[in-house]
């Protein structure tokens, strides 16, 4: 089987189609969380990944957006867009997001929106790194939350790997190691470039690639302005940070 998945969907419309358009209409489509927050498009995107999406769970800006979870910690426009999200989100987007879970176990793969168990945690070095797999026994992990598209491995004696997938790129599992596979982000990549990212998993050939794309951040950003979102959000699409 194959598994098209995104995270950090973030109410981007025309990155999620386009992002759609690269998979294959045979591939499971999977969420990692973050579907609402920072864009201007929350209830179309729900609206999509509810009729699309097999699995999803859920990301800290959704709860956030659903009862205020976190909103305290959260930066000033990073509240402020989640307020404008409260106020536009329609009761079946609600609804859908109200039920997703914060994990899903398969048996060759865990999903979670930022880390085993403390699942809005960041992994973002090795410390992080080596506390997550410390919290599961899962192979493999997919996650997304750092809008960083890159992967850590940890090998039987405990030693953790990690790589950059900037640009996208391929990786083959080996036997032996565990994995945490960060898928990046749909809807606001932050590894310095700003083409978004996803996943394709391929469970019988244990192969993973980072599919890089280009998509229409102009629009995305008129749309932003026009909603009186933050304008830092809206500018930072172009910058991949």
């Amino acid at each position: 089987m194959r598994y098209a998945i995104v995270s950090d969907v973030h109410a981007n419309l025309e990155s999620l189609e386009r992002a759609l358009a690269a998979a294959q209409p045979s591939d499971t489509l999977v969420s990692l969380g973050d579907v609402v927050g920072y864009g201007p498009n929350p209830n179309e995107c729900v609206a999509i990944l509810r009729d699309r999406c097999r699995h999803a769970v859920l990301g800290n800006h959704d709860l956030a957006a659903l009862d205020n979870f976190g909103v305290d910690s959260f930066n000033s426009v990073a509240r402020s867009a989640i307020i404008w999200t409260q106020s536009v989100l329609d009761e079946p987007s609600r609804a859908w997001l109200n039920a997703l879970p914060y994990e899903l176990r398969f048996p060759d793969f865990l999903l979670v929106h930022g880390a085993p168990v403390r699942y809005f945690d960041y992994v973002l070095d090795k410390a992080a790194a080596a506390a997550a797999f410390e919290r599961t026994d899962a192979p493999l992990v997919f996650i997304g939350h750092t809008h960083i598209a890159e992967y850590w491995t940890c090998d039987e004696e405990g030693a953790i790997g990690h790589k950059h997938m900037q640009h996208g790129g391929e990786l083959e599992l080996e036997a032996g190691k565990r994995y945490i596979v960060d898928v990046g982000s749909v809807g606001q990549p932050r590894d310095l470039n700003p083409d978004p990212s996803f996943v394709l998993y391929d469970s019988e050939r244990r192969h993973v690639e980072w599919i890089r794309y280009s998509y229409a951040i102009d629009e995305v950003a008129r749309k932003m302005h026009a909603a009186g979102l933050p304008s830092y959000l809206a500018e930072r699409l172009a910058l991949g940070r």
